[in-house]
């Protein structure tokens, strides 16, 4: 179905709850298999159809933050939210305590039924006012980031178009649309900082009236990390710190010299070549031809994908006053039809957000022909971002398509980028576990706390006359740590395995692609280690992957001629 046609109705709770327990109810005095799975069945379309009228609230909120009425809705799901999963919580207690539990396994898997346990432990009634508040807090920092108006270049800006001038020629217009941005976060700085200490706050008392030693443990059973620990995230780290961080400060060093500038500041760094940074060719509505062609060839499967979601309109892609930041992918449920949101803006991040999402919706589309269990059509975070950072690198035959001359530098950038982005990645990563560590700190000791690791895995960085971003403040513009709480580590987990893909691809294509296939057709069915095993992806956790993978990265970026 068009996502305009799509029809939104808010959630009859009361209705939700009745017909959800009614069911609950059937469940716990049956033992006839056949009913079970009919029962079962009811009571995921209720839930599905619950979860798209939902989504449908919060993608056309993000479109519009100005719409009153979205604005309304989104409002009125903080109070909704806990209710659905107070009935959820009975659910999976139900199915977890069910005679017939052997049948359960055997039916749905093992996999289905621990991460029904996760479900279980991380909710309680006692909570649903803690996470009522949550969903209210996060939502008044996206108000705050997606209603920047920022006066430059004689025009009002929100902060998706003033990135473009950050990859301006004259370091001038660099160093004072960066200011800009440094005077709108200074402004905002008394209400950011308060928002989130309080989500630190309402996050720690949430673990701790679930038993939780602190918000870390809650947090990563929250994002179903099943198969590995924060212990193994910390050696990871350690390892990007060891390999990367010395191999990322050469790569900044050499930009500066390509620049001529011997002073690098943070805003020079957006600038990637003296001649200008490699920009798509063409308007929103050409590259979305050009992408159709691009995943037309690519294969029959991306052929089918992305002509569902231009036939169906399932992509706002452009910048304008009022949208939220950023891109993402979610999907419609009930019409097992993924969206994408992005915010073009002229620059190669077009391209990137575009095959970056795509990947996500892709997966989403693909997985919906394999899996039965709407439950596990999705993965954990950090194996959905192999999904969308895997496209990335899949895309790169066709890059000529949207960059024309500018390709090898695009190619250039893209894989150096990929690299000198996991030190940020972990810095946010290391941040939050300090955060939650200590969730008493003050607004400036956390401050401190993102001051400390910038040294030590990003010392390159100067903030020069941005004097704001100098107290420590840099994390502010960083969205996940805000609304996803320890979801960043993903990305740097999910980096490694896509240079793997990469990697495969130019050895050998056939075998990479249907890898990769594969990967997307199991969806959310087995933990993330498991997954890497079942698409021959050796993990990032073991000791020798990163500096295998960086060493052999090195050679091929060196030998792409400007």
């Amino acid at each position: 179905m068009n996502f305009n046609a799509m029809p939104y109705q808010r959630i009859d709770t009361a209705k939700y709850q009745q017909e959800q327990n009614n069911l609950i109810d059937q469940i716990a005095s049956n033992q006839d298999h056949s009913l079970l799975i009919k029962l079962i069945d009811d009571y995921r379309a209720n839930y599905i159809k619950a979860m798209t009228n939902a989504s449908l609230a919060e993608v056309r909120h993000t479109i519009n933050t100005d719409d009153k009425f979205y604005d309304l809705e989104v409002t009125n799901l903080y109070d909704i939210y806990p209710l659905i999963s107070e009935v959820a919580n009975r659910f999976n207690k139900t199915i977890l305590t069910h005679p017939c539990l052997a049948f359960f396994k055997t039916t749905y898997g093992s996999y289905y039924l621990e991460l029904l346990t996760i479900e279980a432990k991380i909710f309680d009634s006692k909570i649903m006012d803690l996470l009522t508040e949550e969903s209210r807090l996060q939502n008044e920092y996206d108000k705050i980031i997606a209603g920047a108006k920022i006066p430059f270049d004689d025009k009002i800006n929100n902060l998706s178009q003033m990135a473009k001038y950050g990859q301006n020629l004259d370091r001038n217009i660099r160093r004072n649309a960066a200011m800009a941005v440094d005077n709108f976060m200074r402004e905002n700085d008394k209400d950011i900082s308060q928002i989130y200490d309080k989500l630190v706050k309402v996050r720690d008392q949430m673990a701790k009236l679930l038993g939780f030693k602190n918000y870390l443990e809650l947090g990563y059973l929250r994002l179903k990390r099943t198969d590995y620990d924060a212990n193994m995230v910390a050696i990871y780290r350690e390892q990007i710190k060891e390999h990367v961080v010395p191999l990322a400060a050469k790569f900044y060093a050499m930009q500066a010299k390509d620049l001529g500038i011997t002073d690098p500041k943070m805003y020079d760094f957006s600038l990637s070549y003296l001649d200008g940074n490699p920009t798509p060719k063409g308007n929103k509505d050409e590259l979305v031809k050009k992408a159709l062609i691009m995943y037309s060839e690519m294969s029959n499967e991306t052929k089918e994908f992305f002509n569902f979601m231009i036939d169906n309109d399932l992509m706002d892609l452009e910048t304008k006053p009022g949208k939220m930041s950023g891109g993402y992918c979610t999907e419609f449920a009930l019409y097992k039809a993924p969206f994408i949101f992005a915010n073009f803006n002229g620059t190669s991040d077009d391209v990137n957000t575009l095959t970056h999402e795509a990947g996500h919706a892709f997966e989403d589309y693909y997985a919906n022909k394999f899996i039965d269990n709407p439950d596990l059509i999705w993965p954990t975070t950090e194996a959905a971002e192999i999904d969308s950072m895997s496209m990335e690198f899949f895309s790169y035959p066709w890059l000529e398509l949207f960059f024309g001359n500018d390709t090898k530098k695009y190619k250039h950038s893209h894989m150096r980028d990929a690299i000198t982005f996991l030190p940020y990645a972990i810095t946010v990563d290391h941040f939050q576990h300090l955060v939650y560590e200590k969730p008493e700190a003050t607004p400036e000791e956390r401050k401190q706390m993102w001051l400390n690791l910038e040294k030590i895995y990003l010392p390159w960085r100067d903030y020069g006359e941005c004097s704001f971003t100098k107290t420590g403040t840099f994390w502010y513009r960083q969205g996940h740590i805000f609304t996803s709480p320890l979801y960043y580590i993903d990305y740097a987990l999910a980096q490694v395995c896509a240079f793997q893909f990469y990697l495969a691809d130019l050895k050998n294509h056939q075998d990479a692609w249907q890898r990769y296939l594969k990967l997307c057709s199991l969806g959310g069915t087995k933990p993330f280690l498991s997954l890497l095993k079942e698409c021959n992806l050796k993990s990032p956790f073991e000791p020798d992957t990163i500096k295998e993978i960086t060493t052999a990265l090195i050679p091929i970026i060196n030998q792409i001629e400007l």
